[in-house]
């Protein structure tokens, strides 16, 4: 029988096949192979007890895609959700999302929740600084339900992961999109100003048809791995336009003079926020390397 599996919780994978939930166990054969099923993977399972609902996975199905974190198999695009204000975006983090799902080469939206929050210039602050990130960019309120509709379409007959840090209303956007499960939510800790965490493990679950989402557990930092210094600046799609007016090959923008996208930033061109992140972010590269 094949299935899928929706969640995996301490060696244990839950399968739905035919709108029924296995509880399965790994065969020994996927340790030998090195491989790990992943949440999302299309598999072939034998059913033990019909009753009880449990079985083996015995095979996995061939992947059209496979993120490293969070470790999800078969999408096709992700969605990494922050919040206007309440808590404060870290857009560092933000960035370093978008690196990493550029480095795995998935289109990625940027969701800012909780627009209701807008003081009227920090909608208009973070468009400005993504609005040439080559990212998707969308505004909502899980609360007052704005935006849902535009989002539901970016969603429509896709498989999507969707990431966050805590507190931002993850969950209480996944409620709104789907009603088979509703995740726990979290409140906001009026001394640190940021969610508990309340998804615990990846799960797949359904919109419609065809459509799916991830939800995945949520984060407070992200190293940013297997990049090398050099190329990183390919995946800040606004520099492209000026790369061509530095003055040197291979400009890291950093600290040579003469550099067509620090000249672009000092005109506004270019976001002093995602810049700002670039070169944090290189340094911290070019740190690594040291050791």
């Amino acid at each position: 029988m094949q299935g899928k599996i929706v969640k995996g919780i301490a060696g244990f994978y839950y399968v739905n096949a035919a709108g029924t939930t296995y509880e399965c166990k790994a065969k020994g054969i996927f340790r030998k192979d090195n491989r790990k099923p992943l949440v999302g993977d299309d598999v072939v399972l034998e059913v033990l007890d019909e009753e009880k609902k449990l079985g083996n996975v015995v095979e996995l199905l061939p992947r059209k895609s496979e993120l490293i974190r969070p470790a999800v198999a078969n999408v096709d695009q992700a969605m990494v959700i922050f919040a206007v204000a309440s808590p404060a975006p870290n857009l560092n983090l933000l960035d370093r999302f978008l690196v990493m799902m550029e480095r795995q080469n998935l289109p990625c939206l940027i969701c800012f929740n909780k627009m209701d929050l807008d003081d009227g210039k920090l909608c208009e602050k973070y468009r400005k600084a993504y609005e040439k990130s080559g990212h998707e960019l969308l505004f909502v309120s899980a609360r007052e339900g704005l935006g849902l509709d535009e989002l539901k379409a970016w969603l429509a007959g896709k498989t999507t992961t969707v990431a966050g840090p805590s507190g931002v209303g993850k969950s209480s956007l996944i409620n709104l999109l789907q009603a088979e499960t509703s995740m726990e939510t979290g409140t906001l800790s009026a001394k640190i100003d940021r969610g508990k965490h309340t998804t615990r493990h990846s799960q797949l679950l359904q919109i419609d048809t065809e459509s799916f989402i991830f939800d995945t557990p949520g984060f407070s930092s992200l190293e940013v791995m297997d990049v090398e210094k050099e190329e990183l600046a390919a995946y800040y799609a606004e520099f492209a336009e000026f790369e061509a007016q530095c003055r040197f090959g291979g400009c890291s923008h950093v600290t040579e003079p003469s550099c067509g996208v620090k000249e672009a930033v000092k005109s506004g061109e270019i976001s002093r926020i995602r810049y700002e992140n670039y070169c944090q972010i290189y340094e911290e590269l070019k740190a690594r390397k040291k050791y």
